[in-house]
Formats: C-alpha cells, structure tokens, sequence
C-alpha cells in the first residue's frame, strides 16, 4: 500500500522566475546605492516593488518593501520613490485584508522618518476610514491623532486643514467634545479668508517645495462650510445658541450659498430661529439688527417680524406667537441643517419671557406679580420665580 505523497512545498514556475527577477534587480540595487547614484538606486526599487504588483504577489510586496528599507545606507530618495508607488497600489488590492496589511507595512517603513511624513499621514487617513468603515469608530479616532499635520511644513494647506477637520468629526462621532474642541483651535478662521490666487509656494527644508493637495481634497471655500458644520454640532451639544448662529452667519456668507436661494433661505431661516434663542447680551445685539438689515430677509417676512418684535420695547404675547410659529418650528426638520436643539421649544419661551421683564423693567418701577404674571401669561405656580430674579 503506498502511502500519499505531502503537497509539494517547492515554488511555483512563475514564483522562480519572479524570485530570480527580484534577486537580479536586489544587486543592481546595492551596486547603485553603494555608489550613491539616487536615480539609479529609485529605479530599482520601485522596479522590484512594480515586479510584485505586476505578479499580484502581495506578501512578498510587503516583504520586499520592508527589505528594501531595512537596507543598509539606503538613501531616503529611494526610499520616498517606493513607498509614493506602492501608495499607488493600495486601491487595487484583492480584499480588505491585504489591503490593511500593505497600508500598515507602509506605515511601519515611513513611521520615524520626516521625508516621508505627508505619506504617513495620507496612510492614516485612509486606515482610519476603513476602521470607520467597519464601524471601530474609536479605533478610526485614535489612529488619526497619532498625526500632528499642523508641522509638517511642505503639506498644502487645504490638505492640513482637511485632516484636522476629519479629526475633528471622528471625535465628534464618539462624543469626545473635550478632543473636538482642542483640535479645532488647531484652525484659525482668518485662513478661509485668504485669498489662494495671491499665494506663493515657499520653498522648505533646501529645495523641497509644498506640495500640490490631492485631487480629492476640497477647495478652501468648500473646507470652510465643513468647519462650520462641525462647529454647528459641537456647540450643539451644550445648546451654545449664540455661537450656533454665529457658524450659521459664517456658512451664510460663503459665496456659493449667497448666490442659491436653495441654500441661503433655509441658512437664513436657522440664523434667525438661534438669534431669538440665543440669551440677550450684547453681541446677540449687535448681530440681531446687522440681521434685521439684510435685504434676503424680506424673502422670508415671518422671520423678518419675529426679529423685529424681539428688537421692539413691547411685550410678546407667548402663546399667539407660539401659534404663529409652531408650524415654521416644526419645519425646520426638513430643512437645511435638521432640526434644532432638543431643547429649543422650551428655551424659547424662556427667552421671551426674559424680553417681556425687560420691556416690564422700562415701563414699571413697582409691579405686583400677579400683574407682571398675567403680562408674561404665566400661571400662579410660576409667579414667585420672579422673586429670586428681581432680588439679584
């Protein structure tokens, strides 16, 4: 009886023939290096990372890229030229596995060295978003804060303000608002008021220059809208009105949004409903009749009277207004934005019954409370609230 023969552990034709190729360009590539020709020493590695590709012969891509950087004296030229290539390939991977595997090789090769920082960060990101992808949303956030791309000087600007604002979003994702708003600071507002066309690049670090962003990366413009967005939902989160409005009025002012009635109406519609729910101080002053002065609001007169009747020294009657507007309330939900704060219902009528004791302040020096209760349409159980405000 004879006995099965084990599977054959000797390499396949195409695997000699490629491994014979590989060992072929290995020595060109030492012969190169060793006599510091940098054209001739990239040539050959990316030739040696181009044969794997070409075989689909992905473990041994990510063993030969780890060789290949592992090497001795090996220049950072060389090293730049094969992990730009194999970046190239990523996208073209059989499954998600070999995908994460040759991402993270790159990652370990381009870790600790600063020629090859702004390749570092781009793995990241796409890291991060297959994470995210799979729903390890606190993996996805973690990973995109090992990169500080606010010093890497030859990044674009539009490219570094990008990746903060995906940072951002992640924290916001996990409700990691302490993170959020650490991160954003990282942006200062005055950027998206440059001017691009009056930009030079500057050269850095000898004769490197800032490299041109990705052609997935939005316009400054575009990036403004998403920082504001965001801001919309980190202040959310604590129903600061005032500064809600104040993200409203900065996506408000974006060209393309003022030019489409599509977009400024509803914009304009949500700057409005914050106003009013925003606490009176002075800068909810200031930006409440700069508002009212806008020519667009007189698309929207229902808005336009609201406003006037809080900048007008008369007492707001609650539930009349609250008929008139419930139903603009409640469709702010399929607008631009999505509903308002959980909260905003009640904190409306708060505000209007803090504008009716100011307009009550001016007109009566002594008030009984069930005068000043009937004026501001409160029950009696509400009445002695007044008490504590009107002692402080």
């Amino acid at each position: 009886m004879s006995l099965p023969q084990p599977a054959s552990s000797e390499p396949s034709v195409e695997e000699g023939k490629l491994q014979a190729s590989i060992e072929s360009l290995l020595n060109v590539e030492k012969q190169m290096r060793l006599a510091g020709d940098v054209a001739g020493t990239k040539k050959a590695a990316i030739q040696i990372v181009q044969l794997c590709y070409d075989a689909r012969a992905w473990k041994m891509l990510n063993d030969q890229i780890i060789l290949l950087s592992k090497r001795r004296g090996q220049l950072k030229q060389a090293v730049t030229a094969m992990v730009q290539q194999a970046m190239q390939y990523i996208d073209e991977t059989p499954d998600i596995e070999t995908r994460i595997e040759l991402i993270k090789t790159l990652n370990s090769v381009s870790a600790g060295k600063i020629y090859v920082e702004i390749e570092r960060a781009r793995l990241i990101k796409k890291l991060a978003k297959i994470k995210e992808e799979q729903g390890l949303i606190a993996e996805a956030a973690d990973l995109m804060q090992e990169v500080a791309v606010e010093t890497f000087g030859a990044m674009a600007k539009t490219e570094k303000i990008a990746f903060i604002l995906e940072q951002v979003r992640l924290c916001l994702d996990r409700q990691d608002y302490v993170r959020a708003q650490i991160l954003s600071r990282k942006i200062s507002t005055r950027v998206f008021d440059a001017d691009p066309s009056k930009e030079k690049k500057r050269p850095k670090e000898g004769d490197n220059m800032v490299e041109d962003a990705p052609a997935d990366i939005p316009s400054l413009l575009e990036l403004k809208r998403i920082y504001y967005e965001l801001m919309i939902r980190y202040h959310s989160h604590n129903s600061d009105y005032l500064e809600i409005c104040r993200s409203y009025k900065a996506i408000y002012d974006i060209p393309s949004v003022k030019e489409d009635p599509s977009q400024w109406i509803p914009v304009l519609r949500k700057i409005c409903w914050y106003l009013v729910l925003a606490p009176h101080d002075s800068m909810q002053s200031s930006l409440l009749n700069s508002t009212l002065e806008d020519k667009n609001l007189s698309e929207i007169p229902k808005f336009r009277l609201l406003l006037k009747q809080l900048v007008t020294m008369e007492v707001i009657q609650w539930t009349s207004l609250w008929e008139a507007y419930k139903d603009e309330f409640e469709n702010e939900k399929s607008m631009l934005g999505g509903s308002l704060v959980d909260k905003a219902a009640e904190d409306l009528r708060q505000r209007i019954i803090e504008h009716n004791i100011l307009v009550v302040s001016k007109y009566y020096s002594r008030i009984t409370l069930k005068r000043i209760a009937d004026l501001l349409c409160l029950s009696l159980q509400v009445r002695y609230i007044f008490l504590e405000y009107f002692s402080k």
